[in-house]
């Protein structure tokens, strides 16, 4: 526990006459209101993964945080890996649980995940790190709406100087549905999922494409559901639980399937992976994390171009 939160549940133990208390009950999304009122909570883990994304280091963390927040840079902790030249990749499940557990995670802790708040890609860091403790098994996750913009713009005051975290217990239950291969993807695209590609229209038509993919293109049967059409412009707000609705109806997502969602490195695939499960309620949702990088190396697995995106039929 830092010293923050040291602080804040010492307070708590003395208003509730020493009696210890749960760890309060998160939803997928939570609001700047919500966290204000359960800052002091026992049992409740703030996770900070700004990085260099939205232009955030340690230094920029120590200059302004929430109170009782831990750093964990999304692009430099350790939440991805390369594996085989291949970007984003999910680490292995003791390599997560041993990072988790350094940031005071404990099987019982409540854990609220913070992005920056300044535009969907940041919001895809929060995502793809909620989709992580979901496959490690840990349901009492969220992610805070708006971030630390949202939580400013909110009045929230800021804590300064770095944090730092007793080990906690975690231990990892994976949830291997969550996350599929190259190889089920192959196995998939003449039925059994549907794919949905996360990327920006001009890559899923196939004119642009990731530096570190070999080709241009999409999967083939891969519907169109940009990113950042699911959240609101200039910040980390998502959109609410009607427009995913009117979106997946839009791109053609029949939710009684089971659904693979993928972009580029399985970053903005995160959030659509989030829309789908967590905002639509959709039964049986999993992520490709090596996505159209992994995807191209085989120059055997087909690729297609031309098709329209989502943007190109809402306009």
């Amino acid at each position: 526990m830092n010293k923050v939160k040291a602080v804040f549940a010492a307070l708590a133990l003395f208003v509730s006459g020493g009696a210890v208390l749960a760890a309060p009950a998160v939803t997928p999304l939570v609001d700047s209101a919500w966290l204000a009122d359960n800052l002091q909570a026992d049992n409740l883990v703030i996770i900070d993964v700004r990085s260099g994304i939205d232009g955030t280091n340690a230094e920029g963390f120590a200059a302004g945080h929430i109170p009782g927040s831990v750093y964990a840079s999304y692009t430099d902790g350790g939440w991805r890996t390369s594996v085989n030249g291949v970007p984003g990749m999910t680490p292995g499940v003791e390599d997560l649980q041993t990072y988790i557990q350094s940031l005071g995670v404990s099987n019982d802790d409540a854990v609220v995940i913070v992005p920056a708040g300044v535009g969907s890609t940041d919001f895809g860091s929060a995502a793809r790190v909620y989709w992580t403790f979901k496959l490690l098994g840990h349901d009492a996750v969220g992610i805070l709406n708006g971030g630390l913009k949202g939580w400013v713009d909110a009045g929230g005051e800021l804590a300064t100087g770095q944090t730092n975290a007793t080990a906690g217990n975690f231990t990892a239950n994976l949830r291997p549905e969550l996350l599929v291969s190259a190889e089920q993807v192959q196995a998939g695209i003449n039925g059994g999922s549907q794919l949905v590609d996360a990327r920006p229209a001009a890559q899923f038509r196939g004119e642009a494409k990731h530096p570190a993919s070999a080709n241009a293109g999409t999967i083939p049967g891969a519907a169109s559901l940009e990113e950042h059409l699911l959240v609101q412009e200039g910040s980390s707000n998502f959109v609410d639980a009607a427009e995913v609705s009117r979106l997946v109806d839009a791109a053609g997502i029949d939710g009684s399937e089971p659904v693979v969602s993928f972009c580029n490195t399985g970053h903005w695939a995160a959030t659509v992976w989030f829309a789908l499960s967590e905002v639509a309620g959709l039964e049986s949702v999993a992520m490709y994390d090596g996505s159209m990088t992994e995807w191209t190396q085989d120059a055997n697995r087909p690729l297609v171009a031309g098709q329209q995106a989502l943007s190109d039929l809402l306009n």
